[in-house]
């Protein structure tokens, strides 16, 4: 088996990485294709303002075969700064290999490290599996509802 690395994303991911956000918008989640550039400003836009948050992928044979995005803000409550869980995704092809999990350790590690005082994530009602991941990880369902506005 290969090793397995998970590792901070530099602009020399950018093409691999744009395919991989790709499948997880248009194939995973079924949203429309978004605009090329657009996604590639967002994965620069990270990589050059540290502050605004990180990417991670999983490497394997020099291929990436996952993400995570942490997007960082601030807690009243806990009055510190707080890590949101955007995206964590495996390619289909992988799955099964604990990326998930490692990944997910990835952002954990960032988090305590930088004293942060929560990561907070969402997934979708129906996605078993990463509910599953995020029980297993010692993730807490929030006593909170979600909403949004579009």
């Amino acid at each position: 088996m290969d090793e397995i690395r998970v590792r901070s994303v530099n602009k020399s991911d950018t093409t691999k990485l744009l395919d991989l956000m790709n499948q997880y918008i248009v194939d995973f989640y079924k949203q429309p294709q978004p605009d090329n550039e657009a996604l590639i400003n967002l994965i620069h836009h990270l990589i050059e303002n540290p502050t605004k948050g990180l990417q991670f992928v999983a490497v394997k044979s020099d291929e990436l075969v996952g993400f995570a995005t942490l997007y960082y803000t601030f807690s009243t409550l806990s009055v510190g700064r707080q890590a949101i869980l955007n995206d964590l995704f495996v390619n289909p092809e992988v799955r099964g290999q604990r990326l998930g999990e490692r990944l997910f350790e990835k952002c954990l590690d960032h988090i305590r490290e930088n004293n942060f005082c929560s990561m907070i994530w969402e997934t979708a009602e129906d996605n078993h599996i990463a509910k599953s991941l995020y029980n297993k990880m010692g993730g807490k369902k929030s006593e909170f509802t979600h909403y949004e506005i579009y």
